[in-house]
């Protein structure tokens, strides 16, 4: 395992215990009776360290690249579907006039 997984595993981590934080901070507040205004400050700390560390992790462990080989049959389409009478190409682009040669106006 890699620097980049660890890292990941370790912020997966500190984010769980921020929301197992919170949730005890929740429960503390209805015993006591009081209304929850928003989770403390080294709660808010943790999630941005987990969310700091699981960004780092997200773009440093990238997936395997695989080549992509233009003869290939995988990347063709083989058939339409049996229901192209639903199909609708029209879009907001209509409304745009067609002409390429327009000259703007000064």
């Amino acid at each position: 395992m890699g620097l980049g997984f660890t890292v990941g595993a370790i912020g997966i981590l500190i984010l769980s215990h921020a929301a197992y934080s919170t949730i005890q901070y929740r429960g503390l507040l209805k015993i006591l009776e009081e209304e929850f205004s928003g989770p403390p400050l080294n709660v808010v700390a943790e999630l941005l360290i987990g969310l700091v560390l699981c960004m780092y992790a997200g773009l440093c462990v990238p997936g395997k690249f695989l080549s992509i080989h233009p003869d290939s049959d995988e990347n063709r389409i083989v058939s339409l579907p049996a229901n192209v009478d639903f199909m609708v190409f029209n879009h907001r682009g209509k409304v745009f006039p067609s002409e390429t040669n327009l000259k703007l106006k000064c």
